[in-house]
């Protein structure tokens, strides 16, 4: 699969378009997992949001005893601080960037772009948010942990250190406890960047009070 060729399910605005929204799914999950969030999301037409939910590669899944499914890379242990495997995410990170690229060419500033991401996915737009060249709209990283995230300080741009993130986390959630969330946050406060942090009564997933906040934060950062 190259870099251009990142298949996904889109979701356009009936009229013109104006901003757009790189949604990232989950493990095993695919682009048609979040789709169905946006008319939940109530969003005014008039804000043009293009929304973009990316499938990840097929690739196998070594704490899945090597099942292949929709994975932005390897688990190998489900040990904390090794959790991600890096070559994995900085290989997703290049062809989720490369979509990105794809919106630009088309005419939306990267300051109308928003990255978000479920889980894995939020690995992935916390990744790039952190290292990327362009300056983007927001970052949305829900039920997610980061790459790394002790090595944070030296592999960082600055160039969105101003740029709105919003983290969100259920207090339940087994699958990403909530401790490993809240260390990625206090990792992206010390080194300066915008980011606010919200949890919520729930397991790994999202809900109703959640989407109602992310809602409001996207008509705030994309109007």
């Amino acid at each position: 699969m190259t870099q251009e060729s990142l298949p996904y399910v889109e979701v356009n605005p009936s009229g013109e378009h104006k901003a757009t929204v790189v949604w990232l799914h989950g493990l095993g999950d695919s682009g048609n997992g979040f789709a169905p969030i946006v008319p939940e999301l109530k969003l005014p037409d008039s804000a043009g949001i293009r929304f973009i939910f990316p499938h990840a590669p097929v690739i196998p899944v070594t704490i899945n005893n090597g099942m292949p499914m929709r994975a932005w890379y390897d688990i190998k242990t489900l040990d904390f601080n090794s959790r991600a495997d890096v070559s994995g995410v900085e290989s997703s990170a290049a062809m989720v960037t490369a979509l990105i690229e794809q919106e630009i060419a088309k005419g939306i500033a990267s300051s109308q772009i928003v990255i978000a991401g479920f889980s894995q996915g939020g690995v992935i737009a916390l990744h790039i948010a952190t290292r990327s060249k362009h300056k983007f709209a927001g970052i949305m990283a829900l039920s997610t942990y980061m790459c790394e995230a002790d090595k944070l300080t030296e592999n960082k741009s600055d160039v969105n250190t101003s740029t709105p993130i919003l983290m969100c986390h259920g207090q339940q959630d087994e699958v990403v406890p909530l401790f490993l969330g809240h260390a990625a946050f206090k990792s992206l406060e010390s080194n300066n960047f915008n980011v606010a942090w919200r949890e919520y009564s729930m397991q790994h997933n999202v809900c109703v009070p959640e989407i109602n906040d992310i809602s409001a934060w996207l008509t705030s950062v994309l109007n």
